[in-house]
């Protein structure tokens, strides 16, 4: 019988993976990851006064306990916290230092929940590893392909674009063929005791409080202005990093008579003068670009293209995907030609490609540019 660790975090869709795999025939063992410890980490920082970063972990934890109880299979528990730390967390906090907006979720899944988890299970003698993303895994002729998940609303294959032929190779992810609604409906049929516990939102250090107060336990920030691009003063920002280009919720613009009625957005960032550029209307042409550099490159595929490409891309997660030719510029660098202007593409944020349901790959970007000029992201 073949063992398959899952990770199990508390959550209903890894307790529906842990469901179907023992359903298969799978000798099915839990292990649930510990990321985050305020305590820990603020000695790191040499600040343990930083006491007020609360994650529901422990919460997770007990409600991972109770599946795992309820289909009979052992939990085991395991500390990733420096690994977490060195690879996801100082990363996050550097990127916004130089003003970029990181996706720490893709190096979590690369560095902790796949390299990490995969060292700790084959200790506990799995043959395989499962998680509960949306996303599936196929082979053809020795090669390993990440699809999308059935669920075009809940696929996670663009948080997955990190991974490697050896990860893939041994993941299985039991709710990949399946829609959230069936998820839901199994775990209720079975009466798992997270059918109906609230899925998790946004980066679980951050968790629900206020992002602005936790970077400022991080990250010295400088106040400064927000101007128009012809240099009107129309209020003034907390400090750059905590903008990102397209935001609109918390600029405090309004009631000036010298413009019009209209909604203001983040066009850029003047990071010499240190300045933030705002501008008005949804579709302001300062938020479209045609043209991104791409760093840092995970092809999953060991066979890379040569030449120029088409296929599809996504700069964030959850938007339409959008038709590009790609081709290298060296080993580590993609550039990508946009068939239309896209909005909002951010340094710092993600960029997937696919062909189809297939995802390719994907890296960060680096630079956007508007035809050949480069944009003040």
């Amino acid at each position: 019988m073949k063992r398959v660790v899952v990770g199990l975090s508390g959550g209903v869709d890894s307790a529906v993976s842990a469901y179907l795999l023992k359903k298969q025939g799978y000798d099915v063992v839990g292990l649930f990851m510990r990321n985050w410890d305020s305590a820990a980490n603020n000695d790191i920082l040499g600040n343990p006064s930083l006491t007020d970063d609360i994650c529901p972990q422990e919460q997770d934890y007990l409600d991972a306990l109770k599946v795992a109880e309820h289909l009979g299979i052992e939990l085991h528990r395991h500390d990733f916290i420096k690994e977490y730390w060195d690879y996801v967390f100082t990363y996050f906090i550097e990127e916004y230092k130089k003003n970029r907006t990181p996706n720490p979720d893709i190096l979590c899944n690369k560095y902790v929940k796949f390299a990490g988890f995969q060292e700790v299970a084959k200790s506990l003698g799995a043959d395989y590893f499962a998680y509960g993303h949306y996303a599936r895994v196929k082979e053809e002729n020795g090669e390993f392909f990440l699809l999308k998940g059935k669920d075009n609303n809940k696929d996670q294959s663009y948080f997955l674009s990190q991974l490697s032929q050896e990860q893939l190779s041994k993941s299985l992810f039991p709710v990949g063929e399946l829609s959230k609604i069936e998820v839901r409906k199994i775990a209720i049929e079975e009466n798992l005791p997270t059918a109906k516990k609230k899925d998790s939102t946004g980066i679980c250090f951050i968790g629900e409080r206020d992002f602005k107060n936790f970077l400022k336990n991080y990250i010295f920030s400088k106040p400064g202005e927000i101007q128009t691009l012809n240099g009107n003063v129309i209020g003034h920002h907390d400090g750059l990093m905590y903008y990102t280009i397209g935001q609109r919720k918390g600029l405090n613009i309004g009631g000036d008579n010298r413009f019009k009625n209209a909604p203001w957005f983040v066009i850029g960032k003047d990071l010499q003068r240190n300045v933030l550029l705002a501008g008005q209307g949804l579709n302001n042409p300062y938020l479209f670009a045609n043209r991104v550099i791409v760093e840092d490159i995970n092809w999953i595929s060991p066979k890379k293209f040569t030449g120029v490409i088409e296929c599809k891309a996504k700069f964030r997660y959850r938007q339409e995907d959008n038709t590009v030719l790609i081709k290298w510029l060296d080993d580590n660098l993609i550039e990508v030609i946009c068939n239309k202007p896209v909005r909002a593409m951010t340094p710092g944020q993600a960029c997937v490609f696919y062909d189809s349901e297939v995802c390719l790959g994907g890296g960060t970007i680096k630079e956007v540019y508007q035809n050949q000029k480069k944009m003040n992201y």
